[in-house]
């Protein structure tokens, strides 16, 4: 199979399916606990891509209703493990940084300085929250899955830096605005 078909939502569904998600709603349930911040994955992309990796053979279903509801598990074949693997081992694009917040702060001198420094001000408190977050995350996860656990190391020293970045930054144009 040409593994350059499969779209980077496939790999995050594989991925998924082999962290213990059985359906599209399991998966979209724990990609808005995990990766989302980084990665993140839609309804609309995620059954799309279970039904096209069904297709593909690297994932079976079966049809497990709940009640009223039509639901289907999925688990990933052999094939669709091993897709995994050699995605997963193989190199990554350099990533693409989609900052709002930051490209406000780029075009900032467009604006008085101070509304500015309340940009700042809205980024520290949106990486506060997410800190936050990902420390109630952090304290539900601990010794599950190692590896993921680095990313989540990741996210907490991320928003750290973010917050302090941007206490400085805030002082800095304090100061600015002050001489």
């Amino acid at each position: 199979m040409d593994d350059t078909a499969l779209s980077p939502t496939a790999y995050v569904i594989l991925g998924m399916l082999g962290l213990g998600a059985r359906t599209g709603y399991d998966v979209k349930g724990i990609v808005d606990q995990s990766t989302r911040f980084f990665w993140a994955a839609s309804y609309g992309q995620i059954y799309p891509e279970l039904s096209r990796l069904e297709e593909l053979g690297l994932v079976t279903g079966r049809l497990a209703p709940t009640g009223g509801r039509k639901r289907k598990e999925y688990e990933l074949t052999d094939t669709g493990r091993q897709a995994l693997v050699a995605w997963v081992s193989g190199p990554a694009r350099m990533p693409e940084l989609r900052d709002e917040s930051l490209l406000k702060l780029f075009f900032s001198d467009a604006v008085p300085r101070e509304q500015a420094r309340e940009q700042l001000r809205m980024r520290r408190v949106g990486h506060e929250e997410f800190l936050e977050f990902l420390r109630r995350v952090e304290a539900e996860t601990t010794g599950k899955h190692a590896l993921a656990n680095l990313v989540l190391e990741y996210g907490i020293d991320y928003a750290e830096f973010n917050i302090e970045w941007c206490k400085r930054q805030e002082r800095r144009l304090g100061e600015k605005e002050a001489a």
